[in-house]
Parts: C-alpha cells; sequence; structure tokens
C-alpha cells in the first residue's frame, strides 16, 4: 500500500502586524515586552526587538567588512506565544469592527478587552 506523503497544515491568520507591542506569553523569554520587527506568515514565526537573544558565531570577511566572532541577535519566536498589548498596558486579544458605511468602509484591529481600537503606526 503506498504511503500518502504527509501535507503541512495551511496557514493560520496571523493577526499581528509590524511595529505591534507585543508581550511573550509562553516560553523562555516568558513576561518580556517588545516591538515587532518582521513577521513570517508561512512559518507562523514572529521577530520580536530584544527577545530570543542568540548567539551567532561569524567568521570574518574582510571583503564583505564583517568582524569576525560572537554576536547577538533575535532569533524566531510562533505568535501563538505572544499577545499583542493595548494602551492599558495589558496583554488582549485582537477583533475587527467595521468603521463606515458602504464603500468607505474599513476594517480596525481592536482590543478584545477594553474595546478601544489598536493604533499602528504606519
Amino acid at each position: 500500500m503506498p504511503s500518502k506523503k504527509k501535507q503541512a497544515p495551511p496557514p493560520a491568520t496571523i493577526r499581528l502586524r509590524k511595529n505591534d507591542t507585543v508581550r511573550v506569553i509562553a516560553g523562555r523569554d516568558k513576561g518580556k515586552t517588545g516591538r515587532i520587527v518582521s513577521i513570517d506568515r508561512k512559518r507562523g514565526t514572529c521577530i520580536v526587538e530584544g527577545v530570543m537573544m542568540i548567539k551567532r558565531h561569524t567568521r570574518p570577511n574582510p571583503q564583505k567588512a564583517i568582524k569576525g566572532g560572537i554576536a547577538e541577535r533575535e532569533s524566531a519566536i510562533h505568535v501563538s506565544n505572544v499577545m499583542v498589548v493595548g494602551s492599558d498596558g495589558k496583554p488582549t486579544r485582537i477583533a475587527y469592527k467595521t468603521e463606515g458605511e458602504g464603500a468607505s468602509a474599513r476594517r480596525v484591529r481592536v482590543s478584545r478587552k477594553s474595546g478601544e481600537a489598536l493604533e499602528t503606526s504606519k
């Protein structure tokens, strides 16, 4: 009997955006707060400023002006382990609310706890 190839599950919808302030709710950096630098929607991970720091050993490369040594940088963290922080400084889930009528209607992200709009600087 031929074996079926395992298919990856479809990517979950990620409601987080770049520059959102998030708090880590699980993992070794639980409790830390930082700003999202980048999001990989295909893998379901994000890079948060100052969270999941790893040491990277680099070899010197004079052609590219790279100094050798041990560099510390952020590593990816799964989006299920972070929560967006509302204006009150507490982690909250994200809901959507439509503002306006007809063609000028737009979806706004709001906090589930307080109902306030989550501001994002673009």
